[in-house]
């Protein structure tokens, strides 16, 4: 004999598979974020550097993408 909390497990069939790479989405996380130890991160400038083509990996202002030096040249990508 079933009991109610059996049939209701029973009844809920999986309707969609879950695949996730949580390797690739762990580094796609920290892509924007340098780590600062103790499991903390911050974010980083998303600026481009004019001559190496790297980011800039500055941290980035509160509220902003960019950091200070990149918030005024208002041309950063």
């Amino acid at each position: 004999m079933q009991t109610r909390s059996q049939t209701k497990y029973e009844n809920t069939i999986a309707k969609y598979e879950v695949n996730i790479d949580f390797d690739e989405a762990s580094a796609a996380w920290k892509k924007n974020k340098k780590s600062i130890g103790n499991g903390q991160y911050k974010y980083i400038c998303i600026a481009k550097s004019a001559t190496k083509e790297k980011l800039c990996r500055r941290e980035a202002m509160k509220g902003c993408d960019v950091c200070k030096i990149h918030a005024k040249q208002q041309s950063y990508f």
